[in-house]
């Protein structure tokens, strides 16, 4: 397979990986400059030259992935029969710099409500490499004429993530669809309504984080709402409420949004040094 292909197919089933490219040979080396290969936690596509350069490669690389490493690195090995090497020896007399670029899932956040203070966080999640799912009951919180065309024009014309606009007359059952590990931010404008997704998303097997907006005297009356239809004290410790980070004060739509994302945005950097 292809690497490219490979690339496509992992990031399409949300496993990490790690991109090897020849940067720079020097001398004579087994493959030349630009070859690719692709690692994963548990295979292999391409090659940049077999031996103890592809092994060490290898074993650099699923490090890198273990590791939940973010940024690329370089990697320099002489090919020659005096170098100390672990599989092997290369003696072909060369040196090659190989650069080892970790590509991460694409994570997915959901955001239930997209009134005032969604909307906010919403465009800031935008301006971030992930898969955006917006989630509404009304339908005029997500007309055209509010949001615009995600790509094209409105709010989300320049948007770096991909934007997902839901109109669900009941909003849990968006829940359904969203993949392994995603993070649902529950908001809406109805506490009814946040009642319902916080308790589907508790049944929804394999979220990454559930997070509730709201003052401590609303999850008060929720804990005892869940803990009557079956939620248990280990389920409602995995909801996050108040979601945000204390740092950040003020009671203001954007300012609210600036505490959240700053909070998801550290959620996420966590999930992908677990994966």
């Amino acid at each position: 397979m292809d690497w490219l292909d490979a690339l496509h197919g992992l990031r399409a089933r949300r496993n990490p990986a790690v991109v090897v490219t020849l940067a720079v040979v020097r001398g004579h080396a087994p493959r030349n400059g630009g070859a690719k290969m692709v690692v994963s936690a548990d295979a292999v596509f391409g090659t940049v030259g077999g031996g103890n350069l592809e092994e060490t490669a290898i074993d650099r690389a699923r490090e890198m992935l273990a590791a939940g490493s973010a940024e690329p690195e370089l990697l320099t090995l002489t090919l020659s029969d005096k170098a100390v090497t672990e599989y092997g020896v290369q003696c072909c007399g060369g040196e090659v710099t190989m650069m080892l670029e970790p590509i991460r899932v694409i994570p997915t956040v959901a955001v239930f409500g997209v009134g005032h203070v969604g909307l906010e966080l919403a465009r800031i999640l935008a301006r971030h490499e992930v898969d955006l799912h917006l989630i509404d009951s009304r339908p005029a919180m997500l007309d055209a004429g509010r949001l615009g065309e995600p790509g094209r024009s409105g709010v989300f014309a320049d948007a770096v993530a991909r934007v997902h606009i839901t109109h669900a007359p009941v909003p849990e059952s968006a829940l359904a669809a969203l993949p392994e590990g995603a993070h649902v931010l529950v908001m809406t404008h109805d506490h009814v309504e946040d009642l319902a997704v916080v308790d589907m998303a508790l049944r929804t097997p394999g979220l990454g984080s559930i997070g509730l907006i709201g003052s401590a005297s609303k999850w008060v009356r929720f804990r005892k709402k869940l803990a009557e239809i079956g939620q248990t004290d280990a389920d409602l410790e995995r909801v996050m409420t108040p979601i945000g980070i204390p740092e950040v004060a003020g009671k203001q739509p954007a300012a609210i949004a600036v505490s959240v994302a700053a909070r998801l945005l550290q959620l996420i950097d966590e999930q992908a040094r677990r994966a």
